[in-house]
């Protein structure tokens, strides 16, 4: 596989990730996940499901980039603009959600550590898009 065509594919599979890991908690809870994850995601400064927009925009952009349909630059360009805001919002939301929303829910222990997976993740757009980006040699 030729690497302008692998950066943008890992890109797209972090744009994936991220909407995974939005949805992980959905399963997780047990009692009134409706209400739990509401008030989880809307504790913060920011909803990180702003966050799965960017990351759904994102993978749209990056795989007609990678297809050529749209301007591979061009592409990666807006790969890292999104993907470092949906980086922003995912971290900036990790940051700011009390601590006592995340032990109030009724889920396994391991739900603690979603919110911080959930950035790192997010990570993975920007840094795939800068990835691209040099190997299309404009960095």
């Amino acid at each position: 596989m030729k690497q302008t065509r692998l950066a943008p594919l890992v890109g797209v599979a972090g744009c994936v990730l991220v909407l995974v890991s939005l949805a992980v908690p959905y399963g997780l809870v047990r009692t009134g996940p409706a209400t739990a994850i509401g008030t989880y995601y809307g504790e913060g400064a920011l909803n990180p499901l702003v966050g799965g927009i960017f990351a759904l925009v994102t993978a749209i952009v990056l795989a007609a980039g990678r297809d050529e349909r749209t301007d591979p630059p061009l592409a990666a360009g807006v790969g890292i603009a999104l993907g470092g805001f949906t980086f922003a919002v995912t971290a900036l939301w990790a940051v700011t959600v009390p601590q006592q929303v995340v032990f109030d829910m009724d889920a396994p222990a391991i739900i603690t550590y979603h919110r911080w997976a959930s950035a790192a993740v997010a990570l993975v757009i920007p840094v795939a898009s800068l990835w691209w980006s040099r190997t299309l040699g404009l960095l």
